[in-house]
Formats: structure tokens, sequence, C-alpha cells
């Protein structure tokens, strides 16, 4: 697991993990995250914490 946090605006929803500007080579698998309900939502595969602006 990393300990990587990356901040995303509304724009950026729905909200997945890879994003787009990650290098997908060697991923996990895609999975959209909800992160509306609390502001903050980790990914169950690589644990990068994304935190709503």
């Amino acid at each position: 697991m990393n300990n990587k946090v990356i901040s995303v605006d509304k724009k950026s929803l729905p909200l997945f993990c890879p994003t787009q500007k990650e290098n997908l080579f060697s991923s996990h698998p895609r999975v959209f995250l909800d992160i509306t309900q609390t502001g903050m939502v980790s990914c169950p595969y690589c644990g990068t914490t994304y935190k709503l602006k």
C-alpha cells in the first residue's frame, strides 16, 4: 500500500482509480470510488487516498 494523497475537484467525478494521469502498466483493475459521502476515500487495491477539494 502507498501513502499517496491526491486532491480532486468535482469536475473529476465520477472518481476512479487508477486515474487517467497514472501509468496503467502493471496496475490494478479500474475501480470507481464514492467520495461524495465523506469527502475522502482510499482505493482498496493500492491505498491511494483521494480528498475532495
